[in-house]
């Protein structure tokens, strides 16, 4: 499973040789974690890189009062904790499984010694979280300049871009409850639940329980664009 994130065209471990190739695989453990265990905590040191192989997980930071405030949302092959293993630093915020997921974990001393030896692979990191930067300001901008339904918008078509749809090619591959949505969305329960409904009133969405259904993904992006 783990060979996967490794040979991928998309994989930044493209640019390795055989035998550096073969050398990340034999020093790659693949971990599974049951739906709703922690995956690594925050105020810890990580240890290697974790690359996400199977699942869903959410990265979250807890904020005054224990609120919880998600940050991002993993896909399959993406990387989490990175800015802390790459700084040096303590990880600044926690992840947990939304379902149960596998993942794929390189020690640090074995990425490393890839990554001094493969001027490539030191440019293609770069350029990763370069990328995944990008994201996370342009996410900012959204949560403190938009108004509700543009972040809302903005958190359904995240939810497309990292999920995807089911057979349909409609329904979110993926099912959050309110208050996730809420915290990603840097909103109240309440403000969600009106906003989805409204969505749903206008025929642009359609709900079932957890499910959500995207009707018309031209007025959503269209929302997102205004605000």
């Amino acid at each position: 499973m783990c060979n996967n994130f490794i040979d991928s065209k998309d994989s930044i471990f493209n640019v390795l040789i055989q035998g550096q190739k073969t050398k990340l695989k034999e020093n790659t453990t693949l971990v599974k974690h049951k739906k709703d265990e922690i995956i690594f905590k925050e105020g810890y040191k990580p240890s290697g890189l974790i690359s996400l192989s199977q699942g869903k997980v959410k990265i979250y930071k807890e904020g005054v009062g224990g609120k919880e405030q998600i940050i991002r949302l993993a896909k399959i092959n993406s990387f989490i904790g990175f800015r802390a293993l790459f700084a040096d630093d303590y990880y600044n915020a926690s992840a947990v499984a939304i379902e149960d997921c596998a993942i794929c974990f390189v020690e640090k001393k074995i990425l490393m010694d890839l990554i001094k030896r493969n001027n490539k692979l030191a440019v293609k990191i770069i350029k990763y979280l370069a990328v995944e930067l990008g994201k996370v300001e342009s996410r900012t901008v959204s949560l403190s300049q938009k108004y509700i339904r543009g972040r809302l918008s903005d958190t359904l078509l995240t939810l497309i871009d990292t999920y995807g749809f089911e057979k349909d090619n409609q329904t979110l591959k993926v099912e959050l409850v309110r208050e996730d949505i809420a915290s990603f969305s840097n909103m109240t329960k309440s403000n969600v639940s009106r906003t989805l409904n409204s969505f749903a009133e206008e025929k642009i969405i359609e709900i079932e329980r957890k499910e959500i259904k995207i009707i018309d993904l031209k007025a959503i992006e269209k929302l997102s664009e205004i605000g």
